[in-house]
């Protein structure tokens, strides 16, 4: 909810009327402070991370590597000052690691949820670097489709649905099937944010693909280049 309410207020500036539907709902972790012993740089790979870290410690003595433009804004506005940003998914952020950073100089901390998506660790040690994973908070799948939400899809007022995790596009096919809405999409298109996120939201359980009007994908994984693919408001 959190992360979506600024895009909900974005789109409402560009012209179009928006439902907000969360798939996700977050547990924090409690615990110690983060251990910054021999890290060399914290790995976020969300804002969730962002604020997870935030109420577990007032350090911000270690440069920030972010995986895209949302989550390193989340960063400078916790109070860190060295903060680059991938512009993109976990492999950028792998790549832009290894561009900036020498294995000898230390470990790093990738501080994130309970479930990850990609393979960091796997990307970084290739290279040489020690990368540890802590988790902060857990992200909880919601149970059903507001009724909000399910009225839109049984009214057909519904022109497009925005896609930014594999995670949260199979939960919400698998409450439109819950729901018996699947044939709904029919009429609605699915936005995208990587070919990954794509193929999630393709998924039908084991009965064949959700039939969407169309499924388009960013050409890049960022939120602007999402939005770019949204029709033009008058």
């Amino acid at each position: 909810m959190e992360d979506a309410e600024p895009l909900v207020r974005r789109l409402d500036a560009l012209g179009f009327a928006c439902a907000l539907e969360p798939m996700l709902s977050l547990v924090w972790l409690d615990g110690p402070e983060p251990d910054l012993t021999d890290v060399q740089a914290l790995l976020f790979t969300s804002a969730n991370g962002v604020r997870g870290y935030a109420r577990r410690t007032g350090r911000r003595d270690r440069p920030v590597y972010a995986v895209g433009d949302a989550t390193a804004t989340a960063a400078r506005e916790a109070g860190f000052t060295q903060v680059e940003s991938a512009s993109g998914d976990v492999y950028a952020l792998a790549e832009l690691v290894r561009a900036r950073l020498d294995p000898a100089g230390g470990g790093l901390l990738h501080v994130a949820g309970s479930k990850v998506a990609g393979d960091l660790a796997g990307l970084l040690g290739g290279a040489g670097f020690a990368l540890r994973r802590e988790a902060l908070y857990d992200a909880l799948p919601a149970g059903r489709l507001s009724e909000e939400t399910a009225t839109i899809f049984r009214t057909s007022d519904l022109n497009g649905v925005l896609f930014f995790s594999p995670r949260t596009a199979r939960s919400f096919v698998k409450l439109l099937a819950e729901a018996g809405l699947v044939d709904r999409c029919r009429t609605v298109d699915a936005f995208c944010l990587s070919p990954a996120v794509a193929e999630a939201a393709r998924a039908y359980g084991d009965q064949g693909v959700t039939p969407w009007r169309s499924v388009r994908v960013a050409p890049r994984p960022e939120q602007d280049a999402l939005l770019g693919l949204l029709p033009k408001t008058d």
